[in-house]
């Protein structure tokens, strides 16, 4: 349990935090390798950045241990709460908007990841 929490919380952590310096740093006004060049370095000024790509990298060990311990079939699914906890995190921490829309599909989501956890036993 304490390794799926892991995925969830720093996976979809690591991921707001990016999203966040992203939104700091801004996109790439072309493909150009040197432009590309420019806004990875720019991104990598951004605390969030850093700390966004280390929480996933917590999420992803965690991972590699769920997978080492409980079948795919198992894992893959109840990582997918991550779905949940971003949607969450997006309208706290950022500031979104979700559409109704988008939180009925959240809803199935999580309805899914409890039928799958419940057939375990």
């Amino acid at each position: 349990m304490i390794l799926f929490t892991l995925i969830v919380a720093a996976g979809t952590g690591g991921e707001l935090c990016v999203s966040r310096a992203m939104k700091v740093v801004g996109e790439a006004r072309s493909f150009h390798p040197i432009e590309i060049v420019k806004v990875i370095l720019r991104a990598l000024r951004v605390p969030w950045m850093w700390l966004g790509v280390g929480m996933m990298a917590i999420a992803f060990f965690a991972l590699l241990g769920a997978l080492s311990l409980y079948n795919v079939s198992f894992v893959v699914p109840v990582t997918a709460l991550s779905y949940v906890a971003g949607a969450f995190g997006g309208v706290t921490f950022l500031r979104e908007r979700v559409s109704a829309q988008r939180w009925l599909g959240v809803l199935l989501v999580a309805i899914g990841v409890t039928l799958v956890f419940l057939g375990k036993s």
